[in-house]
């Protein structure tokens, strides 16, 4: 499962992007990739970087060999609830580790928020930015 930041750091090309790279690569990997990561990719390309380029990452995201998750149903909901209560994290990325949780997937990540959720979920950090 991809996180937003996973997937920032192999557009941006950051520490991290080579595993993300092969893990795309990978004949054998399932990789998921939820619509609340497609929408904070968009947004964040939008602030940053404008409508036309924002367009361009959505399009390119939309060709990733990934299995796309679009629908939110109860079980998803009370287990992002849970996540959100539990944890110190943000709504999307309780609904990004509730996805992960309901499908049995290690969230692939550069955020350290996630690490309050470490004893409900699989996850796998990138090298985090460093904060100057």
């Amino acid at each position: 499962m991809l996180d937003t930041s996973a997937l920032l750091a192999l557009m941006e090309d950051e520490p991290g992007a080579e595993r993300v790279q092969t893990l795309l690569q990978d004949p054998a990997a399932e990789v998921f990739l939820p619509f609340p990561v497609l929408l904070e990719a968009t947004y964040i390309s939008l602030r940053q970087a404008g409508e036309a380029a924002a367009e361009r990452r959505y399009a390119l995201m939309r060709q990733l060999p990934c299995t796309e998750l679009w629908a939110v149903d109860e079980p998803m909901l009370l287990t992002a609830a849970r996540l959100k209560a539990t944890g110190r994290v943000s709504f999307a990325d309780a609904l990004i580790a509730a996805f992960a949780v309901r499908n049995d997937a290690v969230l692939l990540h550069k955020d350290p928020e996630y690490e309050s959720l470490a004893p409900e979920i699989r996850l796998e950090a990138l090298p985090y930015k460093v904060k100057r």
